[in-house]
């Protein structure tokens, strides 16, 4: 409708009365995260050993560190890579929004890695399928899904979890909230378009409820011991007195 009131001004008063519909009240629910235990059971799972594994473990890195859209890790193309002399990536986001990010020396050596391997694809993506095409949304899925299982046997509790690609981008702002303490810098790292959407990790870490709980008095607690009054232990004896068990009836 917003779009339709600079397209059809005749219909101008129709359009204001659908806007001024106000929006649905919907739960809102905290979000779900790994921890760091459980991420490094997640990338220690493929096996660097074959090819396939290599790519994964690329992946996994890539994905977490950056704390990508499924979408942005799988549009990454080989323009976007700069290895050296400092290792970054150049992410398209959501809108149109480039931003570009550095990253970590592992991160790094495992894509080198991956590219030493990764041959002649006829594919400008980054990660591609065994036929040599980009890597899809629900392949990433069903990669993830698969080193999920194994890692499980290393971390357990991995099993009670529902671990999708975006909890992966969910696990990297927490733990860069967590490192800088500043929500600017996430927002900044995920690529949001504004700082409202990044507020919701702030809801899921409890550590500055902690602080605030740490940084106020509380009021005290009246000291004093219960002591039962003869009346009311008289009571009880003679209710326990006149206790009347009734008979089993089968």
């Amino acid at each position: 409708m917003r779009y339709v009131q600079y397209r059809v001004p005749a219909a101008l008063e129709q359009i204001q009365c659908i806007l001024a519909i106000p929006t649905k009240k919907s739960e809102t629910r905290l979000i779900h995260y790994l921890t760091l235990d459980e991420v490094q059971a997640i990338l220690d799972a493929p096996d660097p050993s074959t090819r396939e594994g290599l790519r994964d473990r690329a992946m996994l890195h890539v994905c977490f560190a950056a704390g990508l859209r499924v979408s942005e890790l799988v549009e990454i193309q080989l323009t976007d890579l700069v290895l050296s002399p400092k290792a970054t990536v150049l992410v398209h986001g959501k809108g149109r929004r480039e931003r570009a990010l550095p990253l970590w020396k592992d991160v790094a050596r495992a894509l080198r890695a991956w590219l030493a391997v990764r041959g002649e694809a006829l594919a400008p993506e980054v990660f591609v399928n065994a036929r040599g095409e980009a890597m899809t949304r629900a392949g990433f899925a069903y990669i993830l899904g698969k080193h999920v299982q194994t890692a499980s046997t290393r971390c357990p509790s991995l099993l009670d979890k529902r671990i999708s690609p975006h909890v992966l981008r969910h696990s990297c702002a927490m733990m860069v909230l967590a490192a800088t303490k500043d929500i600017r810098k996430v927002s900044l790292w995920l690529g949001h378009a504004g700082i409202q959407t990044t507020e919701m990790y702030i809801h899921a870490d409890p550590t500055e409820r902690f602080e605030i709980l740490d940084a106020l008095t509380p009021p005290t607690l009246r000291a004093g011991r219960f002591k039962a009054e003869d009346k009311l232990l008289a009571s009880l004896k003679s209710s326990s007195l006149c206790r009347v068990e009734l008979p089993n009836h089968h």
